[in-house]
């Protein structure tokens, strides 16, 4: 299904692509929105301004640093104001971002760094008591490279974004000082140089799969679906938003940075998600918008203290990444009195969104579905031949739009697997198109189980399962079976106080699902594995069943 976009005052959907660049758009945030507040990171609090003058500044050092246009730059940090100008600045002088993710051990992230050939890296100190210098040290100590990291023949510089550095690395201060030298009209003119269809990010995908795989995107696709993204979810001049998803994936990155420049909202970076630092923030900062997974709106309604907090100033809420209960919803429409809750549906593959709902939507399309596709998108559902399929018939998503990748860095053969000749992504995920062009995703092809010939698909059950009073959280994994084949197996968290036994909830689900859905098995568990978007590690429970 695709849309004209005249539901959001844009004749073709193409979005307001005035700035030309992420770089442009620093500059016309700094111009436009000067003295609103921009960032707040702990104590400290910047303007929009000041915020232009010091992704300028970075810039400045990245040239210094022989940054030239194309050389990808990584950063290896958590949600800190040093993560926004570092990146921003990287990307001003040209430079192509490769965000890093934090839950990566040292090998993980020697490897992005190595297959992406990054010439410098932005590295926190400390993180959750991790030294990542030191783990990147143990991870590339040995091979052909003279710089500071010898296994990493391609980085020249390492820059640790604190006051002190071991030895062969630089301070972020010490780096900043480097930039002093260069004229701010060369920084002007080397962001003004960039195209639009120039890359912007190189956004690594989660790898479960396998060895993760870097999707190219440009500027003009980062621009177009943030301003769209921006302009569906009503996020607006003055908004104050708490950004806990993680910078390094699209959901905090783009739906986050990139779309308060559009907006002129103010940023506050949360590095680690804890409720109730997020209940203090909500209240201290009067947040107003606050996207993120299920999870994290969950345990806000469920907090024994969220009374306590003044979360009046909420009015926004996106989510996706996960099943949202119906339940859901309706508590943060009723006892939060939020405005607007949204769900959307995207992959890196395709610029982080591919549809989403709108405002106004009943709490049944919200919860059921991804909402329709984005302007100038188009979704397509088909069999395993490619065919198209009908309308209520399960199938493998396809799309195809202007946020399509460029392809996968450097790897033509799996690209060539990803995106057919005609355009279409092939996402992975199955899903289904109602009449109305809602999108449902059942769950990702790999993730579904036959039981006794029945296609099961964990996610639908985990919707079903969710509707249970008793239950807090739930994911579902097919595990062998001798006479079925496959069978369910259901990992959940209990609510508060709930002494929900497995026979109870196996014989409430025989109620409530056809058979072959029914899990044969429940295993109660404190919390489910995560990765740091909020996703369920599948392929963790399923190793619990791995003999």
């Amino acid at each position: 299904m695709s849309e004209d976009g005249r539901e959001d005052g844009r004749e073709d959907g193409r979005g307001d692509l005035r700035w030309g660049s992420i770089a442009g758009l620093v500059r016309a945030a700094a111009a436009r929105y000067a003295d609103r507040e921009a960032v707040v990171d702990g104590r400290v609090r910047i303007s929009y301004a000041q915020l232009g003058a010091r992704v300028e500044r970075a810039a400045a050092a990245c040239m210094a640093a022989g940054v030239e246009p194309g050389d990808r730059v990584a950063v290896w940090a958590p949600n800190t104001l040093e993560w926004i100008v570092s990146a921003l600045g990287a990307v001003s002088a040209g430079a192509v971002l490769v965000p890093l993710n934090t839950r990566f051990k040292g090998a993980e992230a020697a490897y992005v760094l190595q297959h992406s050939r990054a010439r410098l890296l932005f590295v926190t100190g400390t993180f959750l008591g991790t030294s990542y210098v030191a783990s990147l040290r143990r991870a590339a100590a040995d091979g052909p490279g003279t710089g500071p990291l010898p296994g990493l023949e391609h980085l020249e510089q390492v820059v640790v974004l604190a006051e002190d550095a071991p030895e062969s690395f630089r301070t972020w201060k010490d780096f900043l000082a480097g930039g002093d030298r260069v004229p701010v009209e060369a920084v002007h003119e080397r962001a003004a140089s960039i195209r639009a269809d120039a890359p912007s990010d190189i956004i690594f995908t989660s790898g479960t799969t396998g060895r993760p795989k870097g999707a190219v995107i440009t500027h003009a696709q980062s621009l177009r679906c943030y301003d769209v993204w921006s302009e569906l979810a009503g996020l607006r001049e003055g908004d104050r938003y708490l950004i806990v998803n993680p910078f390094f994936h699209t959901f905090g990155y783009k739906a986050g940075i990139i779309a308060c420049l559009m907006r002129g909202a103010t940023m506050v970076p949360q590095p680690v998600f804890n409720v109730d630092t997020v209940l203090a923030n909500i209240a201290a900062e009067r947040i107003s918008v606050l996207p993120g997974p299920p999870t994290l709106h969950q345990s806000l309604l469920d907090h024994p203290q969220r009374d306590h907090h003044d979360l009046s100033a909420l009015r926004l809420v996106v989510t996706g990444a996960a099943v949202v209960p119906l339940r859901l919803v309706e508590r943060l429409r009723g006892e939060l009195r939020i405005a607007t809750v949204l769900t959307a549906y995207g992959l890196s593959e395709a610029s982080g969104i591919v549809t989403m709902c709108r405002r106004g939507d009943p709490a049944e399309v919200v919860a059921a579905t991804s909402g329709r596709a984005i302007p100038g998108t188009e979704v397509r559902i088909v069999d395993r031949h490619g065919t198209a399929q009908a309308p209520g018939t399960a199938g493998e998503v396809w799309v195809r739009g202007h946020h399509v990748m460029r392809g996968y860095f450097e790897d033509p053969a799996e690209t060539a697997r990803a995106i057919t000749p005609e355009g279409w992504l092939r996402t992975g995920d199955v899903g289904v198109l109602d009449a109305d062009g809602n999108l449902r995703i059942t769950d990702r092809i790999k993730d579904m189980f036959i039981v006794g010939g029945f296609n099961a698909y964990p996610a639908e059950i985990e919707q079903l399962l969710g509707l249970h009073p008793d239950i807090a959280d739930v994911a579902v994994v097919g595990v062998p079976d001798p006479r079925l084949g496959e069978v369910g197996k259901a990992y959940a968290v209990r609510r508060p106080g709930a002494t929900l036994t497995a026979d109870d909830l196996i014989a409430w689900s025989r109620r409530e699902m056809a058979n072959y859905k029914v899990p044969r098995e429940v295993e109660f568990v404190t919390e489910l594995p995560r990765n740091a978007s909020g996703k369920v590690l599948k392929r963790d429970l399923r190793a619990r069943n791995t003999p």
